[in-house]
């Protein structure tokens, strides 16, 4: 689990899904219920096991001496309220937090973003980085069905069963949030038709998703 957390903060990187030593992630081994954590302000290039910061299944801190990533509270928070999820990522990407700053939800306009998200992408309201504040309204904002959202004027954050799965959620948000920006730049964009999200939803559960 350490080593797949280091190789996903370095794959998070060289992505473009952040900058420097922002953004983190947190990994859920499902047979322990253990959780862990990148650890604050590091270079993701430079990390070792050692680094990682690991916490109970309650969240109490029992591995690492770094100091974990600011954004521990939002982690924590987010899986102990979504079962269906073991990865958690934070990013800083470009053209998604141009929609952050904006306040405004990213629509379903393509296929694939229907597949992924099943509608639109809602935005967080503001808080602090590291608040409780903040951990609250991204809950919220996630619920208990959404695998994105975009943190006002902060970034964005995705989580999915599976690092794998929660990754793709980072490209798709990204890519749809691109397609959207260069879209409202020429005219207005069509979004799908409930019904249409509904199918890809569907197609994607059923027929995509190989277990």
């Amino acid at each position: 689990m350490k080593q797949v957390l280091i190789e996903s903060g370095k794959k998070m990187l060289g992505k473009g899904l952040t900058v420097e030593t922002w953004g983190n992630i947190s990994l859920r081994d499902s047979q322990t219920g253990k959780i862990y954590l990148t650890p604050s302000g590091m270079d993701y290039s430079l990390l070792t096991e050692e680094d990682v910061v690991v916490f109970d299944a309650d969240g109490h801190h029992i591995e690492g001496h770094r100091k974990p990533s600011i954004e521990k509270d939002m982690h924590l928070g987010i899986l102990a309220n979504r079962p269906d999820v073991n990865a958690v990522i934070h990013t800083h990407p470009i053209y998604s937090q141009v929609f952050a700053v904006l306040g405004m939800p990213i629509p379903a306009i393509i296929d694939e973003s229907a597949q992924v998200f099943g509608g639109e992408v809602p935005v967080a309201a503001y808080g602090l980085p590291g608040s409780r504040e903040l951990a609250g309204h991204v809950l919220q904002a996630l619920g208990t069905e959404n695998n994105a959202c975009l943190m006002a004027n902060h970034g964005a954050v995705c989580v999915g069963g599976t690092i794998d799965m929660a990754f793709k959620c980072c490209t798709v948000l990204e890519m749809t949030a691109q397609i959207y920006q260069l879209c409202l730049q020429i005219g207005k964009p069509k979004c799908l038709e409930p019904e249409q999200i509904a199918i890809m939803k569907n197609l994607a559960k059923d027929y995509f998703n190989h277990k």
